[in-house]
């Protein structure tokens, strides 16, 4: 029987990418053999809106942990974030974040279950200002 064993990973800088939905990621977990969670860290330049998408039978929880943003969320009126604020985001609801500050935005993505590239769906058209509604 395989026991369970404690480990401390820490992800390569140069593992982080840029995606399509207009943020850098760099994967903190992510592993098949636990499928019940993943953590990325992801960075929004300054004045970047992400492009509006959901997450299909995942749920998404931002915590950020630097710099100030305006976060919108399908069903909530746009809030401000910033650091130590927690965005719950319920599984399929539209979401998008823009960085309204001078530094990098950099939050936590946690989803549960882990994220998946095949649960990703944009649901923009074109980039539009962040103050669009849902």
């Amino acid at each position: 029987m395989n026991r369970p064993q404690a480990l401390v990973r820490t992800p390569p800088a140069e593992d982080e990418f840029f995606t399509e939905e207009g943020c850098y990621i760099l994967e903190t977990w992510n592993r098949s053999d636990d499928p019940a969670v993943s953590v990325a860290r992801a960075r929004v330049p300054p004045g970047a809106t992400t492009r509006r998408h959901r997450l299909a039978g995942i749920v998404e929880r931002y915590l950020i942990l630097l710099g100030e943003g305006r976060v919108e969320v399908q069903g909530m009126a746009p809030r401000v974030v910033g650091p130590g604020d927690l965005v719950y985001i319920p599984a399929g609801f539209g979401q998008r974040i823009l960085n309204t500050g001078k530094a990098e935005l950099v939050f936590l993505a946690i989803c549960t279950p882990r994220f998946v590239p095949e649960s990703y769906q944009d649901i923009d058209s074109a980039p539009r200002p962040c103050l669009d509604p849902l």
